[in-house]
């Protein structure tokens, strides 16, 4: 009989860690509705923000609504979009409410509506962040977006903005539009929130430089700088001759020093520079 083939340990250590990270950053998500949103009546996009809403309108219980919509919603995915959201989305979608509920009776961090979206968005952001660092979603209405996005050709980003939009403007007609315009401070800072725990603190720069003393500069970077350089071949629009381009993706702290090294070989070089939102490589953060 033949023997089964083991997985390798560290397959197991990621599934492990991305799991960790879905029921941290649902924890997190969870625990910021109940101690800042929810209090504060900041129905800042989402399933989170319609329980918000019903919860104003009826006194029902957020964790039941949020429930009774995140798992329809992930039944209907699989339904219209198959089977690619796989358990670890479930758990998300699962989870999220069950800590709403563990922590329903916790008292309010702040009664300052500036301040609940301020930090609000940020613990929603930071714990969603964290959890597609797991690789998975919450469902909700991310899940709503896709059916509908599908079925009707909509770019993906328009059908978020849309819902998310309606869900703020029923806050804005049940609460108060001081309230909604409180809510798009806390959707706004969610997604910044994001992009930061996504990517990270230390931006890179990208640097493209074109000088006739190209190779001068080439030799600098990499043995002063201590950075890979690479030579683009490229052609002069004006006079239609090549045109070396030299590229370099330096960090934040090393820009000033390839900047000033530039300067110094050649103070006619043409150089752009833009920013590298996530490098990956020697050097750089390994994927």
């Amino acid at each position: 009989m033949a023997k089964k083939r083991r997985k390798p340990a560290n397959k197991y250590r990621t599934m492990m860690m991305e799991y960790g990270y879905i029921l941290a950053g649902s924890a997190i998500v969870a625990i910021t509705f109940n101690v800042f949103l929810l209090p504060n009546n900041i129905a800042s996009g989402g399933v989170s923000g319609i329980s918000t809403i019903f919860h104003g309108l009826f006194g029902w219980k957020p964790a039941y609504v949020q429930w009774g919509l995140n798992i329809p919603l992930f039944l209907a995915g699989l339904i219209f979009l198959g089977y690619q959201f796989g358990v670890k989305t479930l758990v998300g979608t699962v989870f999220l409410p069950f800590v709403v509920f563990l922590t329903e009776n916790w008292q309010p961090w702040t009664h300052d509506a500036l301040l609940a979206a301020l930090f609000g968005g940020i613990g929603v952001g930071a714990g969603l962040g964290i959890v597609f660092l797991g690789r998975a979603s919450t469902g909700g209405t991310d899940l709503a977006a896709q059916i509908i996005h599908k079925f009707t050709g909509i770019s993906l980003g328009k059908c978020v903005l849309a819902i998310d939009g309606l869900v703020v403007l029923s806050a804005a007609a049940v609460f108060d539009i001081e309230k909604g315009l409180y809510a798009i401070i806390g959707l706004f800072v969610t997604s910044k929130t994001i992009d930061l725990v996504q990517v990270g603190l230390n931006r890179s720069k990208n640097v493209l430089i074109i000088s006739d003393k190209y190779e001068d500069i080439r030799k600098e970077i990499l043995f002063q700088i201590d950075r890979g350089v690479t030579r683009l071949h490229a052609y002069g629009g004006f006079t239609d001759q090549e045109k070396p381009i030299l590229m370099c993706v330096v960090d934040q702290s090393e820009f000033i020093k390839l900047r000033n090294l530039v300067k110094t070989i050649d103070g006619k070089a043409f150089v752009v520079v833009m920013d590298a939102a996530e490098v990956l490589g020697e050097g750089f953060n390994m994927p």
